[in-house]
């Protein structure tokens, strides 16, 4: 199956430092070399890069690791095809437009016989059952909140159920942002560390480097990484529930999506 990683943070943050280990997991100390993508938020803006090579391989890749974009919602994926060809058109970060605001999606995980009805603007151009889903939760969303986006809670309420739906058909572990909060379900595996005063060293497991984030951040920073496995050695990530749905705000869990989170986990 494929990897994620996402960013979420309260002031622009370069993810180079994580990206630089992830990517190795494209073909290198993993094998999901069938292509990748990263999609950095900046206001309303949406920079999308996705390529059908592996991440060890891909020249765009090792763009983003030289070039430190920075943002405070970042979605990337290395991919390990189930459904569909390797192809540009089924590399994800998928993008989509909902409410006046740029929406991007990566799905881990397989739905077998997923094959929900489409129409309207939202409608696949690959062949995975990843951007299928997506659509779907675009769809859903547009159809029961009309032309209003509603708060991010309520937001939060509505993808937990559709995702528990769509979860029926198999694994469903993905990230969604629209670049004012960042949704992370779990159906198997993903975790997520913060990074706040006081800052420390962090040695990435997948290369020989680290970092001292003293360096890099100002006191007031707040930075969370969500990685489908741990990305570094000596940092203590947090594991999400099956069937958990956490809302990520200005660097951290947004403190309702979390009380929300658990509970359902719990009913689960």
């Amino acid at each position: 199956m494929c990897q994620l990683l996402g960013m979420n943070c309260n002031k622009p943050a370069s993810i180079s430092f994580s990206f630089e280990g992830f990517s190795r997991r494209g073909g290198q100390t993993d094998e999901h070399s069938d292509g990748w993508g990263i999609a950095f938020f900046e206001d309303r803006g949406c920079r999308l890069i996705v390529d059908d090579k592996s991440s060890v391989t891909s020249p765009l890749a090792e763009l983003i690791k030289r070039y430190p974009i920075k943002s405070c919602n970042v979605v990337a994926h290395i991919r390990k095809a189930t459904q569909g060809p390797v192809a540009l058109e089924n590399s994800h970060p998928f993008m989509r437009e909902l409410w006046g605001r740029y929406w991007v999606f990566a799905h881990n995980g397989h739905l077998k016989h997923y094959a929900p009805v489409l129409s309207g603007a939202f409608r696949p151009v690959g062949a995975t059952d990843s951007e299928r889903a997506f659509c779907f939760l675009m769809q859903s969303l547009r159809a029961r909140f009309g032309d209003e986006m509603p708060a991010v809670d309520v937001l939060s309420d509505a993808l937990q159920e559709l995702s528990k739906e769509i979860a029926t058909h198999g694994v469903f572990n993905f990230m969604l942002s629209n670049g004012e909060a960042l949704f992370a379900h779990c159906s198997t595996h993903l975790h997520y560390v913060t990074r706040q005063y006081p800052f420390a060293k962090a040695h990435l497991v997948d290369c020989e480097l680290s970092i001292d984030f003293n360096d890099h951040n100002h006191l007031d920073d707040c930075i969370t990484v969500i990685a489908t496995q741990p990305l570094t050695s000596n940092e203590t990530w947090i594991a999400f529930a099956p069937g958990e749905l956490k809302v990520f705000q200005n660097g951290g869990v947004r403190p309702d999506g979390e009380r929300q989170a658990r509970a359902i986990a719990v009913a689960c």
